[in-house]
């Protein structure tokens, strides 16, 4: 008889599934007080599973702030196409990644966003260990589109390439 606990199997996340509950990241939410990259702000808990219930969400994941592929490739599309995105009934862009939370508040500074898209941690890697798109320890580079709680598009990259998680594939779908 073991003693160890049994370590549920990932989840991959399709169109048709519902957003699932318990899902929380962290950030620090934009203040114009901590406008300054080096200002560091306090870190609240954000609910996805609530705060996803009743809004239309594009969510994105990559793998790190500030890596070469996330900064160059992925990350740019989603803020040169934020208008042309919410346009199509989106109210919340969000995008995760497995640094702290003051790290991504210093990439969403760095990359001059204030509060017009939400750069969270993704805790512990929980969720994306939960729907086993990983990339060893950080997160995956993949996204999803929740309406209302719904998934209605996810998909995880198949490669190292930004394809199907970067801001065209997003459009498309929307």
């Amino acid at each position: 008889m073991s003693t160890s606990p049994e370590i549920a199997a990932p989840n991959p996340l399709k169109a048709g599934d519902s957003f699932p509950d318990g899902v929380k990241f962290s950030y620090v939410p934009y203040t114009p007080e901590e406008e300054a990259i080096t200002s560091c702000g306090k870190p609240q808990q954000f609910n996805a599973s609530q705060e996803f219930a009743n809004k239309k969400v594009v969510l994105f994941a990559v793998p790190g702030a500030f890596t070469p592929g996330c900064s160059v490739r992925h990350l740019p599309g989603f803020i040169d196409h934020l208008s042309e995105i919410k346009s199509k009934g989106v109210d919340l862009v969000a995008v995760i990644a497995f640094n702290d939370a003051w790290v991504m508040s210093a990439w969403a500074k760095a990359n001059g966003i204030k509060d017009e898209m939400l750069f969270m941690t993704d805790t512990d890697t929980r969720f994306s260990k939960d729907i086993g798109w990983t990339k060893g320890d950080r997160t995956g580079r993949y996204a999803m589109i929740i309406d209302h709680g719904k998934i209605t598009y996810a998909q995880n990259e198949p490669g190292g390439d930004v394809t199907v998680s970067g801001a065209d594939a997003v459009l498309k779908a929307l």
